[in-house]
């Protein structure tokens, strides 16, 4: 007779059951329609009629570029996209397609209609955008099989698709490239009520219980980014559920957020840190991009692409042709004394 046996998971069994739980999680999160979609009026009104319009032709809606600061909803709403043209996604990004081949390979297992979504499409090699102009135009492949003298072109049909590209840098990608999508959508923040709505709405699908004036602060101080509203929801329920508090009062969102290090504007320690390098080290400015990240000890793109935005937003922060400059904000917001003068010097920047 056999021997049953028990078989312990391993570490690494463990941790990709961790990965896809935490996946999966993520996902129930994300609004599944444009109906329950908060914000963005403007392109959600747009993209209802082309859906509407494509699905009464039988046709695939047109290919869509979306741009705009990370975690304002680029990634969802190309799965709303999908999910309204009832056709399945297929998702990459621009890093992940090494070579001209990994892209025809996946245009060519995409079924009628399906929804192609490349994140950061700004990072694809010349090669490659090269193989999606005729996708996108003609649908079709044009490969080249053998090389030397026996080379030989050859053009592949593909079935009709949407290409869904995203972007944290429009102006990065290639003019043929970017001219070829039939819409284009940019993402903006959102606004302190719209805010609101996302962190009620994360709250009640993690059934998380907000005590009044704690949405509002929430969402205040989630530099109003829905990605970051999510994190801090998440955070702010697990010290709540470690202290024993089965509601979360406003007190313990203002001491969480002060764990954090995040003020009610949703500044946290890197953005001081920013400001006060600017302020302190450089006189307020102009500074360079170089030579602040070397300052604060960060990375170029994460200071331009991740910091900068909504310091611009809010108005601390202004970009010249000499470097970035701090606003009488900025100098408000330390507590510092502009002097006098300096901010006629600074703007003539």
């Amino acid at each position: 007779m056999a021997l049953s046996h028990h078989v312990r998971p391993t570490p690494a069994t463990t941790a990709k059951k961790t990965v896809r739980e935490s996946e999966s999680f993520e996902q129930t999160l994300r609004p599944k329609t444009i109906v329950e979609y908060v914000g963005q009026s403007d392109t959600k009104g747009h993209l209802l009629v082309h859906i509407s319009a494509a699905k009464t032709r039988m046709e695939p809606l047109g290919h869509t570029l979306l741009h705009g600061p990370p975690g304002l909803g680029k990634t969802t709403l190309a799965h709303i996209m999908a999910h309204e043209m009832g056709a399945q996604i297929r998702i990459t990004s621009g890093p992940a397609i090494e070579k001209p081949g990994d892209l025809a390979s996946m245009l060519t297992n995409l079924q009628q209609g399906d929804v192609l979504f490349i994140d950061e499409i700004h990072r694809l090699r010349p090669a490659i955008e090269e193989v999606l102009y005729s996708a996108m135009e003609d649908y079709a492949l044009d490969l080249v099989i053998g090389k030397g003298p026996s080379a030989r072109s050859m053009r592949l049909s593909l079935k009709p698709f949407t290409l869904v590209g995203a972007t944290t840098k429009a102006g990065s990608m290639s003019a043929p490239l970017r001219d070829r999508f039939i819409h284009n959508f940019k993402l903006s923040f959102y606004t302190p009520a719209e805010m609101e709505q996302i962190v009620l709405r994360s709250a009640r699908i993690l059934t998380v219980t907000l005590e009044d004036g704690a949405a509002d602060l929430i969402g205040c101080s989630s530099r109003a980014t829905p990605r970051i509203a999510n994190r801090l929801v998440r955070a702010i329920r697990d010290f709540a559920q470690v202290k024993g508090e089965k509601n979360v009062s406003l007190e313990r969102v203002r001491s969480t957020l002060e764990e954090l290090g995040i003020d009610d504007r949703g500044l946290d320690r890197t953005d001081r840190a920013i400001l006060q390098a600017i302020i302190e080290k450089f006189g307020g400015g102009p500074v360079g991009l170089s030579t602040l990240a070397a300052a604060t000890a960060e990375e170029e793109e994460t200071l331009e692409d991740v910091y900068e935005p909504y310091l611009l937003q809010q108005g601390y922060l202004q970009r010249t042709s000499k470097g970035r400059v701090a606003t009488p904000h900025a100098f408000g917001l330390l507590g510092i004394n502009m002097p006098e003068g300096m901010q006629k010097n600074l703007f003539a920047a």
